[in-house]
């Protein structure tokens, strides 16, 4: 765990603590706990510019065109509710990495000569950290729907080599190789929606719903779900798909970026 994710992790700490300490003053059956783990398949969008560093050029990455290896993702929800009011928080790690031949997913300095190419080593990692607050606005035994209001952090690092080949003449010396890195941890304000809508015999199968928007320190970020789940006497099976967008404010090395696949999940009750 990054010292930057232990603000985040401490701040649902602090936040879970008086829901369990109330839990044990007024019964088990007044508070109600959900927890979710998920295995998550992104595929990364997005483009970055690394500013000029060491005599050289700018360099800018399109991430979609290199960011096709996941080393590794991870996705878990918490949710304690106590009759319409609950506190939700929802936590991915994505590490992605890959190197590319003969590649033209870079400019430098803007653009990249005709018969240039690049060997590209880019790597992107970090967390993405929901907390919010909720409202039951809709509860019937086949449909549920809550308001949610509350933030989402992001905070992560890309890491850009590079060593041009092919026709380079016209390219500086200081650009035909390079190393860039950066980091960012942004925090936006979200408002949102979630939810299921039950079906079938004895309403076992469900299709689960989420949908936020938010802005602050990015320009705006909006995230999306929506699955198809089956129910259990201990929990839930979900399939689902899941978009996360950012789109960056003017002056930050990661202009924009997403995160967009499938994930599968366990969804437990008690």
């Amino acid at each position: 765990m990054t010292p930057r994710f232990l603000a985040p992790a401490a701040s649902l700490g602090l936040a879970l603590m008086p829901l369990s300490a109330a839990a044990q003053a007024q019964g088990a059956d007044d508070w109600k706990f959900q927890g979710s783990l998920y295995l998550y398949f992104p595929s990364v969008g997005g483009s970055s510019t690394f500013p000029p560093g060491n005599g050289g050029s700018s360099a800018t990455v399109d991430a979609s065109k290199i960011l096709d290896n996941l080393k590794a993702a991870f996705m878990g929800s918490l949710e304690a509710t106590r009759g319409p009011y609950g506190v939700y928080t929802d936590v991915i790690y994505i590490d992605l990495g890959n190197t590319k031949s003969q590649s033209r997913a870079i400019g430098i300095g803007g653009v990249l000569p005709v018969g240039a190419e690049a060997t590209i080593d880019y790597s992107l990692s970090g967390w993405l950290f929901t907390l919010a607050g909720t409202w039951r606005a809709v509860a019937t035994p086949t449909y549920k729907m809550e308001w949610l209001a509350g933030t989402r952090m992001l905070d992560m690092k890309q890491t850009l080599d590079w060593q041009l080949g092919g026709n380079i003449g016209s390219i500086a010396l200081a650009d035909r190789t390079g190393h860039r890195t950066d980091s960012l941890q942004n925090w936006d304000a979200i408002f949102g929606v979630k939810g299921r809508a039950a079906f079938g015999d004895g309403a076992r199968w469900f299709a689960p719903y989420y949908l936020d928007v938010g802005a602050g320190e990015s320009k705006f970020t909006w995230q999306a779900t929506v699955g198809l789940g089956y129910s259990f006497g201990w929990g839930d099976v979900v399939g689902a798909w899941r978009y996360v967008g950012y789109d960056m404010k003017s002056g930050k090395t990661m202009e924009s970026v997403n995160f967009n696949g499938p994930a599968v999940a366990a969804v437990f009750r008690w």
